[in-house]
């Protein structure tokens, strides 16, 4: 067998055809590694790809006192490495993640098995089943909050994606300080994009006398509804809105033959209300890595 050709490509010149098929065909399609989410979300990122688009990796990477470092994308959870072969190219790939960046965080795919990185958790859940099979191994506690806000008159609707970013950005930005205005105004961006192929979903909770509770803006693909910004009010919290909403969101999506990304959380609270839902952990892999030179490595660990 002949030795696999390794390309490192600019975002700019890389095959977009070629590079989404790779990711689309791959057992482990993430939106997230498509070219038009890291064209929208990563202030640079560069691909690795193996032979003829048989296997791709991307790197996005920033550039500080002349060092380019792989950096942590807001909004972007998993990337990793992703082929259509049976071929292992686990070394080879991060030979050369390690050749093209010194420094960095990197997160891999729920697929890839990286040594010495460390696990995450990532909760998922099978909505392709009907409601009745998708509901019946709720929690307690679920089961007694559902029946709380049965009594609510809560409305469920769709709603408007950037009213949901809005809200996101106004109960959460001082505490996710990752997340820029920047950010947010790229994944606006990336709301529209999407939107125009019919690729979000936003839905929401009201009261009955219109008072916004909790709301969730949903990003589609062909395998998965990702749960990218889940807001939810202190009147919310009180009155239980989020698990109707959740609860809702499954009533309306079952047996679509998707699954659900709840999108975390090692947040022990956002773990426990996940888990409440019967969900699967689907971890993945991060790895923090410096192989600078000497004093530099010192300074930047």
């Amino acid at each position: 067998m002949s030795a696999p050709q390794i390309n490192i490509i600019p975002s700019h010149n890389i095959d977009q055809q070629k590079w989404n098929s790779c990711i689309q065909n791959s057992s482990s399609p993430m939106i997230y590694a498509y070219t038009y989410y890291l064209d929208h979300m990563a202030d640079n990122w560069t691909g690795i790809v193996i032979n003829n688009y048989e296997a791709v990796m991307p790197i996005p990477w920033r550039r500080k006192l002349g060092i380019k470092y792989c950096y942590d994308v807001p909004l972007i959870q998993q990337l990793g490495f992703f082929t259509t072969s049976d071929n292992n190219y686990t070394e080879l790939l991060l030979t050369e993640l390690f050749k093209f960046c010194k420094y960095g965080d990197y997160n891999f795919n729920f697929q890839n098995n990286v040594a010495g990185a460390k696990l995450c958790d990532n909760f998922v859940k099978d909505i392709s089943l009907n409601y009745y099979n998708l509901s019946k191994h709720y929690n307690e506690d679920l089961l007694k909050n559902l029946k709380k806000a049965s009594k609510q008159s809560f409305i469920y609707s769709s709603g408007n994606y950037v009213d949901a970013i809005n809200m996101y950005k106004e109960l959460y930005s001082k505490r996710l300080k990752n997340i820029s205005l920047k950010d947010y105004e790229n994944f606006e961006k990336l709301c529209n994009y999407l939107h125009t192929q019919n690729n979000t979903a936003v839905r929401k909770v009201v009261s009955a006398n219109n008072e916004l509770l909790a709301v969730a803006l949903l990003l589609k693909d062909k395998q998965r509804l990702y749960n990218l910004m889940n807001s939810t009010t202190g009147a919310g919290r009180k009155t239980e809105a989020n698990h109707f909403l959740f609860d809702e969101i499954f009533k309306e999506f079952a047996g679509s033959k998707l699954l659900f990304d709840f999108e975390g959380s090692d947040i022990n609270s956002i773990r426990k209300f996940y888990e409440k839902f019967d969900v699967v952990n689907q971890s993945y892999q991060r790895l923090h890595f410096n192989n600078l030179p000497g004093l530099i490595k010192l300074v930047k660990h």
